[in-house]
């Protein structure tokens, strides 16, 4: 049997881990590389912060080699769309005909990724797709997976639930309008150790931040319920 060779879209958390664990499961794909989005002002992963060089050490216990998508500070939806072009025409290029994410029910998130990867033939796969959020988290924690939260929404979970390890007692204080996997973008995660990993990432608690960033709106977008700025407490993690 011919192997696909395969990429994967990386974000450093839970999702991305669990998933990645599932897909070497899939004996037709020949996972090959990490493809993640960086912040390169900050030097910091897009997402939620995560510095670059605990992304790196990640790759390294993986046994992957990594692409960073290198963006600019804010950068517009024409400018993340000609970088992102430019990584997956390049992976094109290098034979890669697959790729893999770790959405779980986003149903238009994925039709997007699927439409911008069919021009190029590039089938994406969703090893979590569907699956029930609560038994994927309770799935992570039972196959030794270890991750940190560094990332919350303050609108909806308090600064009491940033930098806390992931456990079912985290799982068990979220409200109920909270998904347990976070896949409403409530929670960002760090995964530093679980089977995919040849050795745990080393790194130790750092500076909790509060932020706000303005509220992106469409054009067409009256609705005076939705506030203007977004609130998120960041824990910094530094690699000892």
């Amino acid at each position: 049997m011919c192997l696909k060779k395969t990429y994967f879209n990386w974000s450093t958390g839970k999702d991305s881990s669990l998933a990645l664990y599932y897909a070497k499961q899939n004996q037709s794909l020949s996972i090959e590389r990490l493809v993640t989005s960086i912040n390169s002002h900050f030097n910091r992963v897009s997402m939620h912060g995560l510095r670059r060089e605990l992304l790196e050490e990640q790759a390294k216990s993986i046994g992957l080699p990594l692409t960073t998508i290198e963006l600019p500070e804010q950068p517009s939806m024409e400018d993340y769309g000609r970088i992102m072009q430019k990584t997956v025409d390049d992976l094109k290029a290098n034979q890669f005909t697959d790729c893999i994410f770790g959405d779980i029910f986003l149903e238009d998130l994925r039709e997007y990724r699927e439409n911008q990867l069919a021009p190029l033939e590039i089938s994406a796969h969703f090893p979590l797709w569907k699956r029930d959020t609560r038994e994927l988290m309770e799935d992570f924690i039972s196959h030794g997976f270890k991750a940190v939260v560094v990332c919350i929404k303050s609108d909806l979970l308090d600064a009491s639930f940033v930098g806390r390890e992931l456990d079912m007692d985290f799982v068990n204080d979220l409200p109920k309008n909270v998904d347990p996997c976070g896949e409403n973008g409530e929670f960002h995660t760090f995964c530093y150790d679980g089977p995919i990993f040849d050795y745990p990432i080393n790194f130790e608690i750092g500076e909790k931040t509060f932020r706000e960033y303005d509220h992106p709106k469409n054009d067409d977008d009256e609705h005076p319920e939705v506030p203007e700025k977004l609130g998120f407490w960041f824990c910094d993690l530094i690699l000892k």
